[in-house]
């Protein structure tokens, strides 16, 4: 094996041509959310180097890029907002303390995503209804798409305002000749890397020309930052020599720390799944919880401000053709090369270029065909696919993915409630039988209940469980309540076919249901054929 696949089938040119585009990539969208979280750009490319390079070795979905993201950098905002002013508050006063209590939140975050793959949580996340994935990847279209938008803005005296004339022609048609290349060059050769090219050839441009164009460098300086350029990510010793390792300290970074581990979770399993429908191959979602906590423990150690898979670089990597972890390796320490030696070439890469690529991704992500298939589809799963891209947009994915779950799993148990049937018939003894048909489940009791005339029927009631399962306690507890109404009315019930584990139950009970549970050896929908000459021969 070789970087996740098979050394045959690696392109390693493509893969190394990929993964120096999306570490191109990666550099304003780290910077950014850097930005957003309110610490320093470092912090963020720190992250995006460490994040994507331990989970691109470790995890368990090879051609998937880490880093920084937003969905946690919004979080991330009050966390050291208030961390800040717990330091001020100190018998002895240490100022930006937030960025000790960020890394140690990011330590905490990494432990519970570890946990959640050592405890192989990550198989729930095959419970995400397909609607519920469409919701999420149209939800992430335009929130990429949105951030963008803001690349179109300049710094002047009242603020960030929106390119206007000339510079905003030169902006647009720059981003539109990025996006022709990446459309066009792929239908006349494949040998080159449509992003690197698109890069290359829109800074040549820039250059050439002279424009005055925003570039990567003019981005750091504007939000803030000194540049691009750092050493190596050092051990945060301060995270254990200035915090106050008390309750008061754990209560406050351990809610951070869940909220933020459930959000990287949930954002990486979903780009990991939509990842399997592109390629056709199946990653490891318990791995991948591992690789995470891993990768966010080791950030945190070393000053990042943790991570999650990010699907517009994602996208970026598979649309590139790479499919191993070799390009996710390139990305991390192309990334890091850019930080400690080629920071004055990478800043003057226009904004332009990029944001072409991201509109890209947009395209490429969103799920076009969900719009045809509205109206096809039931209008429950349209529902749920509506609002998870609107709460996705508003709020954040984890809120968008939790309600779509909650909202789908709402419209299978009334479905499923409603489906329960009871066919009615009588014995030459004169029992009334009710075969019962669907789930029996805490949705479906009510139904289930109102099936039978505890007055009405016969002295001898038999109920068949045959093309029936019990699915809970709610349904042994409403099996139970019908017996026992019957025994009220003096008759007598019989239950058969009920499934082992339910016969457990109501023994345990009640010791009567010995006497009311009918232990059939024959099933009469399964035969065993007893000639052999039914048996097909050679």
């Amino acid at each position: 094996m070789m970087f996740g696949l098979k050394a045959g089938s690696v392109d390693v040119k493509n893969e190394i041509t990929s993964g120096i585009t999306v570490a191109l990539a990666l550099v304003p969208e780290a910077v950014a959310f850097a930005f957003v979280a309110g610490v320093d750009p470092l912090v963020g490319l720190y992250a995006a180097f460490m994040v994507g390079l331990v989970t691109s070795i470790m995890g368990g979905r090879p051609g998937m890029i880490s880093g920084a993201t937003g969905a946690l950098a919004v979080v991330m905002v009050s966390l050291v907002k208030e961390g800040n002013e717990r330091g001020l508050a100190m018998a002895e006063p240490i100022a930006n303390m937030g960025l000790q209590y960020l890394f140690a939140t990011v330590i905490a975050m990494g432990l519970i995503q570890a946990l959640a793959g050592y405890f192989q949580l990550g198989k729930f996340i095959r419970l995400v209804p397909h609607p519920v994935m469409l919701g999420f990847v149209n939800g992430l279209a335009i929130v990429i798409f949105l951030s963008q938008l803001s690349m179109f803005k300049s710094t002047g005296v009242d603020g960030l305002s929106w390119l206007q004339g000339t510079n905003l022609a030169v902006m647009a048609a720059l981003v539109l000749l990025t996006m022709a290349i990446m459309f066009f060059l792929p239908k006349i050769t494949k040998k080159v890397p449509a992003g690197l090219t698109a890069i290359l050839v829109v800074t040549a441009i820039t250059l050439v020309l002279k424009l005055d164009v925003a570039t990567v460098g003019s981005f750091i300086r504007d939000g803030g930052g000194e540049g691009l350029k750092g050493g190596l990510p050092t051990f945060q010793t301060e995270i254990f020599t200035q915090l106050p390792w008390n309750w008061e300290t754990l209560s406050f970074i351990l809610p951070y720390a869940f909220i933020l581990a459930m959000i990287g979770l949930i954002e990486s399993l979903l780009t990991l799944n939509l990842i399997d429908e592109i390629t056709e191959t199946r990653g490891n979602s318990n791995k991948e919880c591992l690789a995470q906590g891993a990768a966010n423990i080791v950030t945190g150690l070393f000053g990042g401000m943790g991570g999650c898979a990010m699907i517009g670089q994602s996208m970026i990597n598979v649309n590139s053709g790479a499919r191993a972890r070799l390009s996710g390796i390139v990305a991390a320490l192309g990334l890091l090369f850019f930080v400690l030696f080629g920071s004055a070439y990478i800043e003057i890469v226009p904004i332009a270029a990029l944001t072409g690529i991201m509109f890209m991704v947009v395209i490429g992500t969103f799920a076009w065909s969900s719009l045809r298939i509205m109206h096809k589809i039931p209008k429950s799963d349209a529902l749920v696919l509506v609002t998870v891209s609107a709460l996705t947009v508003i709020f954040d994915l984890a809120v968008a993915v939790l309600v779509g779950v909650i909202m789908s799993a709402l419209v299978f148990s009334w479905e499923s409630a409603i489906r329960i049937r009871a066919r009615k018939g009588a014995k030459a003894d004169g029992t009334k039988v009710y075969e019962i048909w669907g789930p029996l489940f805490f949705g479906s009791t009510a139904m289930f209940a109102s099936k039978f005339d505890f007055k009405g029927d016969p002295e001898k009631i038999e109920i068949d469980f045959i093309e029936s399962r019990v699915s809970d306690h709610s349904g042994v507890e409403a099996i139970s309540n019908i017996v026992s109404r019957y025994q009220k009315e003096g008759k007598s019930v019989a239950l058969k076919h009920l499934s082992d584990d339910s016969k457990k139950l109501l023994r345990k009970i009640d010791p009567k249901y010995e006497r009311i549970i009918v232990e059939e050896v024959d099933d009469p929908r399964y035969h065993v054929v007893a000639d052999p000459t039914l048996f097909d021969r050679p």
